[in-house]
């Protein structure tokens, strides 16, 4: 009958000594010795170093307490008055496990926070991190020699593993009610996990430097340890997937879901080079909740470090599917589509689409924060291109390979470019006057305005006159019309026209496609433009034709005269005219001096 008025209080952290502990328990026992009264039993723990020996009357508490069944349970449990007191990492998991085999089943959703995870959780994080912590005082003396410490480090590997194990519970048993939870109801859960699970990661990720050349002794632990928290984040993920927030949800709320998001953001760096699968999952997860809960967080996300983590990923994915595509060439296995080499280049590969794809549709819903990031894209793109012909920089690649990468990141590029064109900021990058790039970047940056050129008939009107006018009034960022743009970069790619490097020339009927010289190319592509151009865009377009034929590059010159030809021709007769008198007027005015002798050409060409 004592049993059945007892209650029990587990865990809540106090800060008395051990004296005073003793104290307590021994005016309790006096008590209990006078007379039959309820005895309130402490489970005490203070963490000092890695371990304190329980006392017996503990020990016996919890001896007490593992065989009751769920009614007896449920008859004891009065959590609001439960204290954590246990005095070493043993006795917390001990009551740890108590707690949720125990008692957490009989918790209802609506208590879970107040009376269960907002007590116990923050002290597991604590308690996790002293163990991480420990491992680090105590592995520099590790060797197979020194058995006691190997023993001591894989035990707390274990405890470790027991923490994730005992959160997984709390994971299952929020995820086992049929009602969906709010997040306010387990807001300490996420909070908790996301943590450990960073900083069990980070542990991982680093063993190697950690446990040095012993990694050995513990290798086993650290595999079971990984798949702990990968299971342990993929409920978490799930369970989280199933919450719904809306306009009506509370600010704390919000901020709990942008504190997730931010949490796995800094998970996926960690994991970057761990697991493929779960690096994908956790930003597929990351981005669905940016989207699904756009109107909330969309002011409160870290845009920058959002954007630049998905550059940083594309980049490193596609510059390891580059040097997996050469190492098979190199090898002679690009035959051998199920050698090891070659799947992991096809994995490697896939990352690359899901980031540059990742990136395209995270710029197109959150581009008005992305203003100050455009920099970063243009430098993506030049770096990009420049791996692919005709850059004299680009390996040579197996055509199947080659292929492969054109479709997982050259394809994105272009739908990257579509996205960036009606931000002012991008222009401004683009279209500057005096840019300073690396010799490899020269014609991809070219090559850049010329797909410009392509995408701008789709585009409205103040897109067009963003790229075609060029910077207005003193105040503006200054920026060059598209087709000065576009000249100086061709004029700047003397090497490529040296060569000459080649590009597709354009499809036609009944005809096979040939390779064309980047003069070719160029102006086809300036020519159509020229055909879909407004208007009222001619006279900037007059005065770039008449600068590029009147400078000193001759190429530059000569591509610019073609130009004006075709200008000439595809207008009116009027137009024609207007370009012969103004031809002429220039000839006759035009200063003899033989610094001049390469304009007549140039000028002469235009006339016939």
């Amino acid at each position: 009958m004592l049993l059945a008025h007892r209650k029990i209080c587990v865990f809540h952290i106090l800060d008395e000594s051990a004296a005073d502990e003793q104290r307590w328990l021994q005016r309790h026992i006096r008590l209990k010795q006078r007379r039959a009264t309820p005895l309130v039993w402490t489970a005490a723990q203070t963490v000092q170093g890695t371990a304190v020996i329980m006392s017996q009357t503990n020990t016996s508490l919890l001896e007490e307490v593992l065989p009751w069944n769920q009614e007896t349970c449920r008859q004891q449990l009065n959590l609001h008055s439960m204290h954590q007191k246990s005095e070493s990492w043993h006795d917390h998991l001990r009551i740890l496990k108590i707690i949720t085999d125990k008692f957490l089943p009989h918790i209802g959703l609506s208590e879970l926070e107040d009376v269960c995870f907002s007590r116990i959780l923050p002290k597991v994080v604590t308690i996790f991190d002293s163990m991480v912590k420990e491992i680090s005082d105590q592995v520099g003396g590790l060797s197979s020699q020194n058995t006691e410490l190997c023993a001591l480090l894989r035990s707390i590997l274990q405890a470790m593993m027991q923490i994730i194990d005992v959160l997984s519970t709390c994971v299952h048993h929020v995820g086992s009610f049929e009602e969906t939870p709010d997040l306010n109801a387990i807001r300490s859960l996420p909070a908790c996990i996301l943590k450990i699970l960073r900083e069990t990661f980070h542990h991982c990720k680093k063993s190697e430097v950690i446990y040095c050349g012993r990694l050995s002794l513990v290798a086993d632990l650290l595999q079971g340890l990984f798949k702990a928290a990968y299971n342990l984040q993929k409920c978490l993920l799930e369970l989280l997937d199933r919450i719904s927030l809306d306009s009506s949800s509370s600010e704390e709320e919000v901020t709990d879901i942008v504190t997730v998001i931010h949490s796995l953001l800094e998970i996926s760096s960690i994991i970057s080079n761990l697991d493929m699968a779960l690096h994908a999952n956790t930003w597929k997860f990351l981005i669905k909740q940016s989207l699904k809960y756009q109107s909330l967080v969309e002011e409160h996300l870290h845009h920058g470090n959002i954007t630049t983590s998905l550059c940083d990923n594309l980049l490193a994915f596609f510059h390891n599917s580059v040097e997996l595509a050469a190492q098979i060439k190199n090898a002679g296995l690009q035959e051998e589509t199920q050698c090891p080499e070659y799947k992991l280049f096809m994995k490697t590969a896939k990352m690359c689409r899901f980031f540059a794809n990742t990136l395209v549709h995270y710029i197109k819903e959150f581009k008005v924060f992305l203003s100050k990031y455009c920099t970063y894209f243009h430098q993506i793109y030049l770096q990009i291109m420049s791996k692919f012909p005709p850059s004299l920089w680009a390996p040579t690649l197996p055509a199947a390979l080659s292929e492969e990468l054109n479709a997982v990141a050259l394809v994105p590029m272009n739908a990257l470019l579509l996205q960036l064109l009606p931000l002012r900021p991008f222009a401004e990058v683009v279209l500057q006057e005096d840019m300073c790039l690396n010799p490899e970047h020269k014609l991809p940056h070219c090559l850049l305005l010329v797909n410009v050129l392509d995408q701008l008939s789709s585009q409205p009107e103040d897109v067009l006159q963003l790229w075609y006018s060029g910077s207005q009034f003193s105040e503006e960022t200054q920026r060059l019309p598209l087709y000065q743009a576009l000249f100086n970069s061709f004029r700047h790619c003397y090497p490529e026209r040296k060569v000459p490097v080649l590009l597709p020339g354009v499809m036609m009927k009944g005809q096979a496609q040939v390779q064309i010289t980047l003069h070719h190319h160029v102006c086809v592509h300036l020519c159509a433009s020229v055909a879909a151009l407004p208007p009222v865009y001619f006279p900037v377009l007059e005065c770039c034709l008449i600068e590029a034929v009147l400078q000193a590059d001759n190429q530059t010159a000569f591509l610019a005269t073609d130009v004006w030809c075709f200008t000439a021709r595809y207008g009116t007769a009027e137009l024609c005219l207007h370009h012969v008198l103004l031809i002429a007027h220039m000839v006759k005015n035009f200063p003899r001096k033989k610094s001049a002798a390469y304009t007549w050409p140039s000028c002469s060409n235009v006339i016939d």
